[in-house]
């Protein structure tokens, strides 16, 4: 009789990947690292065990957007005070921090629980293309 391999935590093994954004759309890009960060590439992947491995992204502020959602899409937070109400559009965001637009789209595509503060832990973002995570020796990642 077969059996369904279930991951342990302790029994992952975590690779580093590296993906340059550099005039890639945001929405596309976003879904193939929450997929590396949820381990859906890999054949041990278990929805309930963070088996996802970690990203590094390079070159945030050089990240597409299509159609007119520079100026039509907003984000929008409150401060939970009367009147609390912020909107920033996504070409301000840009601007501001091109690491939080990146991060706010991979959010999004992850699970609404626990486990996904544990994998978006695990995605570093940096503007430009400068990283300090050399001595991992990340593979690169092809989207």
């Amino acid at each position: 009789m077969k059996t369904t391999q279930v991951a342990k935590k302790e029994e992952v093994t975590r690779d580093w990947y590296l993906v340059d954004v550099d005039n890639k759309v945001l929405g596309r890009v976003a879904t193939e690292i929450a997929n590396v960060l949820r381990g859906k590439n890999k054949p041990t992947f278990t929805p309930s065990v963070d088996t996802g491995d970690f990203v590094i992204v390079v070159n945030a502020e050089k990240i597409a957007l299509t159609g007119k959602k520079f100026s039509d899409k907003t984000y929008y937070s409150h401060s939970s005070f009367p009147g609390g109400l912020k909107e920033i559009t996504a070409g301000k965001l840009l601007d501001k921090k091109p690491e939080e637009l990146l991060k706010k789209a991979v959010k999004g595509m992850l699970p609404k629980n626990k486990l996904a503060r544990h994998m978006l832990k695990k995605l570093k973002i940096y503007s430009g293309s400068a990283h300090p995570h050399a001595a991992q020796q990340p593979k690169n990642l092809n989207i």
